[in-house]
Order: structure tokens, then C-alpha cells, then sequence
């Protein structure tokens, strides 16, 4: 284990690459987004712009998402699903208990933030959404449950990272609830499952030998190419009717220029769909998506 461990620091370009995809730095905007989209809207609505509790909650769903990423490595590796996955971290340390301890770690500092901002606030609120929001990430990927493998992944990201986790920042600012903010979390879900969704592409092979039934497992890797189209898209045509039916502010438009990215991310998978190692890199471009889209859909709220 721990000359595994000590390998992180050396001067190996492969072994530095497989650290960086096993630590998914990128992905951690995934855990950021929510949380500046529902304080932009309710900054939106009501001028209020808590900077404490806005870092305190940013630093908590940080920790709150390595938590989630350890264990799906510690729970993937007791199925067999990641025996090619050379890039997890069980894999790499050659240690499951470190792993899942340091996980937990992190899910208790995490919720300690989460706790801080209800004590702030007399109000248990904010720590009962994201407890929900920890239960559903268990139950996608922990035993018994693992409704990952029965294709329930998607369902359970939308809610977890939409309606509840933006509301859940909309409630830390205000302790109120709010329709438009609800209608955000939409989009915010939405950008936030087109990644889970890339990310079955290109292991569909591994994913089918684990017994794990993805929606690319089900629908093909074709026809998840060309569902994939109307996935992202409506990404951009919801906002557009949302600010057409005068629900979003016009500025959320600035969310389309995002669009460059959704276009190379669609004609990637469309042209790589069967070919795993052409296609493994399409959920980083899934989150180039999310990233900017929900930036800059929180900023059209700021202005």
C-alpha cells in the first residue's frame, strides 16, 4: 500500500495521469454549481448574499461529492465493475478500508459545514435536504441497493443535484422557497445527469459483465448517441421558453454560449459512440458543458 502511495509524488507522467483521473478535479464543479445557481437566484429575489454561509456551503458540497466519488470506487470494486479501471483509487492504493474511511471523512466534515449553516440559522432545514440528497447518492451506488446497475442512476443525479441540492442553497440564503428557483434546479439537473449519462459510453462491455444495465446498456451505444441530442438540447430550449413565458430573467440567455461545447460533445459521441477509447473522453466535455452553462445561467440571475 504504501509504496502505491508514494508513487503519487513521483515524476512518472502515467502514474501522475492516472492520480489526476482518479482525484476527477474537474468534476468537483459538479458539487459547485447547484450551490451558485440557487444563491444567484435567490440574490436574484430577494438582494441577499450570505458570503459566509455561500463558502460554507461550497466547501461542504465539495467534500460532500469526494465522499460520494470514494465510495463508488469502494462499492464498484466489491462488484467487479472496475477491474479495468485502472485510474481507481482502490485500485491504485490497493487499499478498500483507506478509502472508504477517508470517504467517510470527508461526508462527516462535510455535513459538520452543513450543521454549521443550520446552527447560523435556528433552522434544521438546509441539513434534512442534503441528508436526502446523501441518501440518494447511497442508494445509487451502495448495497443492497445499487439502482445505478438497474439504469436509475439519471433519475436519482437529477433530483439530488437539481431540485433538492439548488434548493437547498436558495433555502441557506433565505430560508424561504421560491417557483423560479425550482424552475432553475431544472436546468441545473439536467446539465448535471448529461454527465453521468457520457459517462456509460465507453463501458459498456465492463458495465454488461457487472450485470450493471445503464440507459447505454439498454438503449445501445447508437441510440444513446441520438438520445443524447434531445438530452442536451433541451438544456437550451427550456431556458429559452422559461425566459419566453417571463419565468427567467433574459440575461440566462448568456447560458447558450455554452452551446459550442454541447455541439462538439453531441458530434463526438455521434461519431465515437462505438469505440471506447475514442468516446471515454466525452463526459469531460459533458462537464465543460455543465460548467459554463450553469456559470453563466447563474450569472444572467446576478446581473
Amino acid at each position: 500500500m504504501s509504496a502505491n502511495l508514494i508513487n503519487i509524488t513521483n515524476n512518472n507522467p502515467t502514474n501522475r495521469k492516472l492520480w489526476m483521473a482518479a482525484i476527477k478535479p474537474p468534476m468537483y464543479s459538479v458539487a459547485m454549481m447547484p450551490i451558485w445557481v440557487g444563491t444567484a437566484v435567490a440574490f436574484t429575489e430577494t438582494k441577499i448574499f450570505n458570503v459566509a454561509v455561500f463558502f460554507t456551503f461550497l466547501a461542504a458540497a465539495i467534500l460532500i461529492l469526494a465522499w460520494e466519488n470514494l465510495s463508488n470506487d469502494v462499492f464498484d470494486s466489491e462488484t467487479g465493475i472496475d477491474k479495468n479501471k485502472h485510474h481507481s483509487l482502490v485500485n491504485l492504493t490497493g487499499n478498500k478500508l483507506l478509502i472508504f474511511l477517508l470517504g467517510n471523512l470527508f461526508l462527516c466534515l462535510g455535513l459538520f459545514g452543513i450543521l454549521a449553516i443550520a446552527w447560523w440559522q435556528h433552522d434544521p432545514t438546509v441539513i434534512g435536504l442534503i441528508l436526502v440528497c446523501c441518501v440518494l447518492g447511497y442508494l445509487y451506488q451502495g448495497p443492497p441497493f445499487r439502482l445505478g446497475y438497474q439504469g436509475l442512476g439519471e433519475i436519482l443525479c437529477f433530483f439530488a443535484f437539481g431540485p433538492l441540492a439548488v434548493s437547498a442553497a436558495y433555502y441557506s440564503q433565505t430560508q424561504t422557497w421560491s417557483i423560479l428557483n425550482l424552475a432553475a434546479s431544472v436546468i441545473v439537473g439536467i446539465a448535471t445527469t448529461l454527465i453521468l449519462y457520457c459517462s456509460h459510453f465507453h463501458q459498456v462491455e465492463d458495465d454488461l459483465a457487472a450485470g450493471k444495465r445503464s440507459p447505454i446498456v439498454r438503449l445501445g451505444t447508437q441510440r444513446g448517441a441520438q438520445v443524447l441530442h434531445w438530452f442536451t438540447g433541451s438544456i437550451y430550449v427550456l431556458t429559452v421558453l422559461f425566459v419566453v413565458w417571463g419565468i427567467f430573467p433574459v440575461w440566462t440567455l448568456l447560458s447558450w454560449v455554452s452551446l459550442p461545447f454541447a455541439i462538439k460533445l453531441c458530434r463526438h459521441v455521434q461519431e465515437n459512440h462505438y469505440q471506447p477509447e475514442k468516446v471515454s473522453n466525452c463526459k469531460f466535455i459533458a462537464v465543460a458543458v455543465h460548467f459554463w452553462c450553469c456559470l453563466l445561467f447563474g450569472a444572467g440571475f446576478m446581473v
